[in-house]
């Protein structure tokens, strides 16, 4: 078996309880804390809603100074990204890698790679909440 065969195997044996047995899937992340340790929260004003998207950055490039005001779940689809987290530090997430981000601690990412890092980045909110709320 590959090394590739390997991890898949593991991953699947490791899945949530809450997924079916035979149910065609590969984990990708569980969990309830942020990289930062805090506990997710999900807003309790306005109607429940799901915001989806690819972010990319150049090599170089980074994103302004932020927060999140929603649970955001991070998949790393292409390339690096290390992200500021200011006192706590600095971390690289690598293409394949997964995990929630920091909600209430300010952070900045910035592509570390060559070449242009692409994230999924899924905002678990509502309509009455923020998803990115930046930081001056």
């Amino acid at each position: 078996m590959t090394r590739i065969a390997l991890v898949l195997a593991f991953l699947a044996a490791a899945a949530a309880p809450a997924l079916a047995d035979g149910y065609p899937a590969i984990k990708l992340y569980s969990g309830n804390t942020t990289v930062m340790g805090e506990e997710i929260a999900y807003p309790t004003a306005g109607k429940a809603h799901v915001n989806a998207m690819i972010v990319t950055l150049a090599p170089g490039e980074k994103t302004m100074l932020h927060q999140h005001g929603v649970p955001v779940f991070i998949h790393i689809l292409e390339g690096e990204v290390t992200v500021d987290y200011g006192a706590k530090g600095t971390r690289t997430f690598r293409q394949g890698e997964s995990f929630l981000e920091a909600m209430a601690v300010a952070h900045a990412g910035m592509n570390s790679g060559t070449v242009p890092v692409k994230i999924l980045a899924v905002y678990m909110g509502s309509e009455a909440t923020k998803d990115v709320i930046p930081v001056k």
